[in-house]
C-alpha cells in the first residue's frame, strides 16, 4: 500500500490527514497547533493518525505540508533583519513605495504607514547601472560592493550585522549579471547569510514591486529554513522515508529545498490547500465550475474556479504587505464563527465583526469565560448547533449563549434572544455575499453558473443561507469539510513557473519570437522541476501573458493557447483574448496598439493517482442516520429539525430540511425547502426541493 500525508496548519489547530492511494480510505487528526514550534505540533499529528490507522511512519510515500510560517513571519514582525543592495540613488525605493495613501481624503492624517521590512540604515547603494535593454552603462564597482558589504555585516561599528540580504538593483531583468556576482562576493564577505537576488525572486520590472517582493522574500528565509530544516529532521528520525513538499500560494506544491530558497511563493500555502481541495471534490462530484467557501472561526476565505482551475492573481497580500508572486485569487471577509455582534450607541444598528472572540475566550457558547454575542452563539441560540463540537471535545453552555445574544436584544429593543440571533446570522451571511460577490460579480461572473463547495469549520452551517442569497447550486459540503486544507494538501501536483519582461508591442514581435520566449521559459522551470525528481515526460506547460493597451499603466493576464504557437496566428489570437478580457472586465475597449509586458510559463506534474471513495449504497431513506428531532428557529418560525449523524449516510440517501447533518469537526444545516442528497463520493448536494 501506498500512503499520503496531507498536513495543514492553522491558528489553532493543525489538520492531518492520511490517504490510502490505492482504497482512497481517509483517517484524520486534529491537534492543537504550536506557534512557538510549529513542527512540534504537526509531528504530534503524524504520529496520531499514523497509529490510528495501524501504520508504521515508514509506510507513508509523502508529506505534502501547507504551512502558515512565512505568513505569521509577516503578520507578527518576526522575520529576519534584513539588508538590501540597490543602486545608487535608489535607497529609498521602499520608503518612496508607490505614494499612496488608502483611505479617503483626509487618509494622510490618520493612516500609520508600515515600516519597510528592510530599514533604511540597512540598506546600502552601489556603483553600477544596467540600461532597461540590457546593456552596461556603468561597470560594476566591486571594491565599493565589498565595502558596502562589510558595513551590512556589521564589521564598521562592531555590531551585528544583517540575518539576511536582498539584491535588487535597477534594470536587473534586463541583465542579471551584476546581482550574480553580488551574490559571489557576498558569500565572502558574508559567509553564511542567505542571498534573496530580484533576478531570481522577480525578474520583471518595476523596482519597487521587485524590490518589496525580494526583501520580503528575505525577511522569511531563515525562519522558514529553520522550521523545514527541524520538521524534515523529525520526520527522518521517526522514520518516514517519504519526501517532503511545500505547498506553494497558487496551489502547486515544491520541494522543501525550493520552498527554503523562494519562502515568498508560500506565503498564502494555508488558504491555496483549502481551494485545491475543494476543486478535487467538485471534481468527483462532476462539477468544474465552482465558489470556494471556506468560513473558519475568525474570517472567510473565497475564491472562484473555472474548469477546474482556480483564478491564479499575480498579488499576494498579507496584514499591510502586498508582494508580486502568483497565489490562488482568495479574496478574505472578517466574518467567522467567532465574530462578534455588537449595537452602536450612536446608530443603534447591528454590526458583526470584524472584531473576533478568537480561540481564547471564544464564544459564550464554549464556557470558556466569553461573554461577548458571536456568531456561534447565535447558531446555538437558534438551535443549529448540537451541544457537543469536535465529537464531543466541547460541551455547548446554552443558556451562556442565550444570555450574550440576549444583550444585543435588549439594546435594539427586541423581544427574544431568537430574534436577536436571526438578526446576527442575517448580517454575517451579508457579509460573506459580499466577498463571494467579490470573486464572481465585480470579475464578470454569474454565482449562479457555479457550484458553491462549502468548508471549514462552520462554512457548512451557513452554507444553505449562501446559495439561496447567490443562486450557486448546488451547494456540497464535502466529508471532514474541517480538514478540506490538508485534503488538499494530499491531492495536488508539483508545480514551478518562470517569468520574463518583454515590453513590446505586438506588432514588433513575430510568433516565431513569442513562441521561442515562452519555450525557454518553460525550459527553466521545467529543469526546476526536473531537479525535483518529476521527469520532463511527466510535465505540463502551460503559458500566460501580461498585456496592455499602449500608455496604459496596468496589464491583464491572458492565458495562451498553445496551438496558436504553431498556427503562425499568435499574435493575433492574444490581442483578440486580450481584447474580449478587457471588455468583461470593463465594458470597453480601446483603438491602439496592443503590449506585451510579461511573459510566464507554468510547468506542473500529475495529478496524484489516489482512488476515490465510494460511499455504500443507500435506498434514499436517511432514516437509519436519524439521531433524534431538535426545535430550530427559522424565518421567524420555530419548526423540528431531523438530526442525522454523517458518518451512517448512505449514498443515494435523500436528507430533506429542515435538517441538521452533525460529524466530527462541522454541522451542516438544511433549509426548509431544500433536500440534501448524499453523493457516492460523500458529498452532500445541496439543492432547492421540487415541490
Amino acid at each position: 500500500m501506498s500512503y499520503r500525508l496531507g498536513v495543514d496548519v492553522g491558528g489553532t489547530f493543525t489538520d492531518v490527514l492520511l490517504v490510502d492511494e490505492d482504497s482512497g480510505a481517509t483517517w484524520r487528526a486534529k491537534t492543537a497547533s504550536t506557534p512557538a514550534d510549529q513542527a512540534v505540533g504537526v509531528l504530534t499529528g503524524i504520529g496520531r493518525v499514523c497509529a490510528d490507522a495501524g501504520i508504521a511512519l515508514s509506510e507513508v510515500a509523502s508529506v505534502l505540508h501547507g504551512t502558515t510560517v512565512a505568513t505569521n513571519a509577516i503578520l507578527e514582525g518576526k522575520g529576519a533583519r534584513v539588508g538590501l543592495v540597490t543602486t545608487r540613488g535608489f535607497r529609498q525605493v521602499l520608503q518612496i513605495a508607490r505614494s499612496f495613501v488608502p483611505g479617503g481624503l483626509a487618509g494622510w492624517i490618520i493612516w500609520p504607514k508600515p515600516e519597510p521590512l528592510a530599514d533604511l540604515e540597512d540598506t546600502v547603494e552601489v556603483e553600477g547601472r544596467i540600461a532597461s535593454d540590457g546593456s552596461e552603462v556603468r561597470p560594476l564597482d566591486e571594491a565599493d560592493v565589498r565595502a558596502q558589504l562589510a558595513r551590512l555585516a556589521g564589521r564598521a561599528t562592531g555590531g551585528e550585522g544583517v540575518r539576511a540580504l536582498a539584491v535588487s538593483l535597477v534594470n536587473s531583468f534586463a541583465d542579471a549579471s551584476h546581482e550574480r556576482r553580488i551574490r559571489e562576493l557576498a558569500a565572502e564577505v558574508l559567509p553564511g547569510v542567505p542571498v534573496s537576488l530580484s533576478s531570481d525572486v522577480l525578474p520583471e520590472l518595476r523596482e519597487y514591486e521587485r524590490t518589496l517582493t525580494t526583501v520580503a522574500n528575505g525577511y522569511v528565509q531563515p525562519q522558514v529554513d529553520r522550521y523545514v530544516r527541524h520538521l524534515s529532521e523529525g520526520l527522518r528520525d521517526g522514520g518516514v522515508a517519504g519526501d517532503l513538499a511545500i505547498l506553494r500560494s497558487d496551489g502547486g506544491l515544491q520541494s522543501a529545498e525550493a520552498a527554503v530558497a523562494a519562502p515568498v511563493t508560500m506565503l498564502l500555502s494555508g488558504p491555496a490547500g483549502g481551494v485545491t481541495g475543494a476543486v478535487w471534490v467538485a471534481e468527483q462530484c462532476g462539477f468544474r465550475d465552482l465558489i470556494t467557501f471556506d468560513m473558519g472561526g475568525t474570517s472567510t476565505d473565497v475564491a472562484l474556479v473555472r474548469d477546474l482551475s482556480p483564478r491564479i492573481g499575480r498579488e499576494t497580500k498579507v496584514g499591510d504587505l502586498t508582494v508580486r508572486a502568483s497565489s490562488v485569487d482568495v479574496r478574505t471577509v472578517g466574518a467567522g464563527g467567532g465574530s462578534i455582534a455588537h449595537v452602536p450607541e450612536l446608530t443603534r444598528a447591528l454590526r458583526v465583526g470584524p472584531q473576533s472572540a478568537g480561540a481564547d475566550p471564544g464564544p459564550a457558547a464554549y464556557g470558556k469565560g466569553g461573554v461577548e454575542p458571536t456568531v456561534t452563539d447565535a447558531d446555538v441560540v437558534l438551535g443549529y448547533l448540537p451541544s457537543a463540537l469536535a465529537g464531543g471535545e466541547i460541551t455547548l453552555d446554552v443558556e451562556a449563549s442565550r444570555a450574550a445574544v440576549g444583550k444585543v436584544a435588549e439594546a435594539m429593543g427586541l423581544d427574544s434572544p431568537e430574534a436577536a440571533a436571526a438578526g446576527i446570522v442575517d448580517i454575517v451571511n451579508e457579509n460573506m455575499l459580499g466577498g463571494l460577490r467579490l470573486v464572481s460579480v465585480q470579475q464578470g461572473f454569474d454565482p449562479r453558473d457555479f457550484a458553491l463547495v462549502a468548508f471549514g469549520g462552520a462554512g457548512p452551517l451557513h452554507a444553505n443561507a449562501l446559495g439561496k442569497l447567490t443562486g450557486a447550486w448546488p451547494v456540497i459540503v464535502p466529508p471532514s469539510p474541517g480538514v478540506l486544507c490538508a485534503l488538499g494538501d494530499a491531492t495536488t501536483s508539483r508545480r514551478d513557473e518562470s517569468a520574463r519582461t518583454v515590453l513590446r508591442r505586438l506588432g514588433q514581435l513575430t510568433d516565431a519570437e513569442l513562441a521561442q520566449i515562452l519555450r525557454e521559459l518553460a525550459e527553466e522551470a521545467g529543469q526546476r522541476l526536473a531537479a525535483q525528481g518529476l521527469a520532463p515526460e511527466d510535465q505540463t506547460v502551460g503559458y500566460q501573458v501580461d498585456v496592455r493597451y499602449h500608455g496604459q499603466g496596468f496589464e491583464i493576464p491572458v492565458t495562451v493557447d498553445p496551438d496558436w504557437l504553431g498556427g503562425g496566428s499568435a499574435l493575433t489570437e492574444l490581442g483578440r483574448a486580450f481584447d474580449a478580457e478587457h471588455d468583461r472586465l470593463f465594458s470597453f475597449l480601446l483603438d491602439v496598439d496592443h503590449e506585451l509586458v510579461n511573459a510566464r510559463a507554468t510547468v506542473t506534474g500529475p495529478r496524484p493517482d489516489v482512488a476515490p471513495v465510494h460511499l455504500e449504497p443507500g435506498d434514499g431513506d436517511p432514516a437509519g442516520a436519524l439521531v433524534t428531532e431538535h426545535p430550530v428557529h427559522v424565518g421567524g418560525q420555530r419548526v423540528t429539525a431531523s438530526v442525522y449523524d454523517r458518518a451512517r449516510l448512505r449514498a443515494g440517501d435523500v436528507v430533506p430540511g429542515p435538517a441538521i447533518v452533525t460529524e466530527m469537526d462541522s454541522t451542516t444545516l438544511v433549509l426548509p425547502g431544500h433536500v440534501a442528497t448524499v453523493h457516492p463520493s460523500g458529498s452532500l448536494l445541496i439543492t432547492p426541493s421540487e415541490n
